[in-house]
């Protein structure tokens, strides 16, 4: 059984009244959806009180649920949305700093090559890299900001993009590309390249 299958299970059990279902639900999703969140809320307090929020307006949907698609994409979209609502009631955007200690950082999945990375050189230019990439993505719309998000950090899809950002998938291909492009224009100058490449 694959974790769609496994997730809408979960749900139709939720829905005959299960709510212990439900917790395993918010068990399997909820560092996914906090890391997601924080891409859009810098406050750690605010990301989970927004996440909270998600998981309680995701429950009062559920008996809605049909299964159009995996229960994550309608969750990440639920997030998104509320995110987004959150944002616009405090009047602000996501605050600039995007600091990474480096006990997060060894949590990473990518923690090994962050640990090989021993020379000093090496590091300075990472940092380098990775604050302009955080500073490149603060910059973006928030329509390509949550695009990009999702495909390389969340891994979604293109059509699970689509349904979270409930727009075409020609929509999400373009907001990418164009994400992908603004990041790029900022590190050309620090990787060297010309405007002929992206990377």
């Amino acid at each position: 059984m694959g974790d769609r299958e496994a997730d809408q299970a979960l749900v139709e059990r939720v829905q005959a009244g299960d709510k212990q279902a439900y917790g395993l639900l918010v068990a399997k999703y909820q560092r996914k959806l906090i890391r997601l969140l924080s891409r859009l809320i810098r406050d750690a307090a605010e990301v989970e009180d927004v996440a909270q929020e998600t998981f309680i307006k995701a429950y009062r949907a559920l008996p809605n649920f049909r299964g159009d698609s995996a229960f994550y994409t309608w969750l990440y979209r639920i997030g998104v949305n509320t995110a987004k609502n959150w944002l616009v009631a405090n009047g602000r955007r996501a605050p600039t700093s995007t600091e990474v200690d480096s006990e997060e950082a060894e949590s990473y999945a990518e923690g090994d090559l962050l640990r090989d990375a021993d020379t000093p050189e090496h590091l300075l230019m990472s940092k380098q890299i990775a604050d302009t990439v955080n500073a490149a993505m603060e910059k973006l719309p928030d329509d390509l900001r949550t695009a990009i998000t999702l495909r390389e950090i969340e891994g979604l899809s293109y059509e699970e993009i689509a349904q979270v950002m409930d727009c075409p998938i020609g929509t999400v291909r373009s907001r990418i590309f164009r994400a992908r492009d603004a990041i790029a224009d900022k590190l050309r100058p620090l990787l060297d390249t010309g405007p002929d490449r992206r990377w």
